[in-house]
């Protein structure tokens, strides 16, 4: 089973969603038996909290279902995952920051989008101060990349 974790700072936006795609694209592959995916924060702002509203309602416009309550980042998603997917440069940088802390290590700690040709932007935006409209693009982003991740997945671990 190949475990991916998604990171972004609050964990109530852009990495449950992502997770959510990710899950749902999962099943349309039939590929639930080889592939799992979880999400959390850098941060404690959002512990047990359930995604942004906006998140979710952006989701539900897709038929995708949001099932997970925030969580940080613990020394343990370092054994226990295969990818860790980050959205931003200063979460990717945290996560090295906590790898440090714990004296733990892990060698496939990668931004999101940079799995995917998205002209050299290699950050997924925060929509949280934003509206519906900066939802919708972080759904885009995701969506595209999720696609090429899963593709690279395959390619690398399942079609072998």
């Amino acid at each position: 089973m190949i475990k991916v974790l998604f990171v972004c700072l609050g964990n109530i936006c852009r990495s449950p969603l992502a997770e959510a795609i990710f899950n749902h694209k999962v099943k349309e592959r039939n590929l639930s038996h080889a592939l799992s995916a979880d999400s959390c924060g850098t941060s404690d702002y959002h512990i047990g909290e359930l995604p942004d509203e906006r998140t979710i309602q952006c989701a539900e416009k897709f038929n995708i279902t949001i099932n997970h309550r925030g969580r940080q980042i613990n020394r343990l998603d370092f054994k226990h995952f295969d990818y860790l997917l980050v959205m931003d440069r200063s979460n990717y940088d945290n996560v090295h920051a906590i790898m440090a802390q714990h004296n733990v290590t892990h060698d496939r700690i990668l931004m999101l989008r940079e799995l995917a040709d998205f002209q050299g932007i290699n950050e997924v935006p925060d929509p949280y101060y934003g509206g519906e409209k900066e939802f919708q693009e972080v759904y885009e982003i995701l969506d595209e990349a999720i696609e090429q991740l899963l593709d690279k997945i395959e390619a690398e671990h399942i079609n072998v």
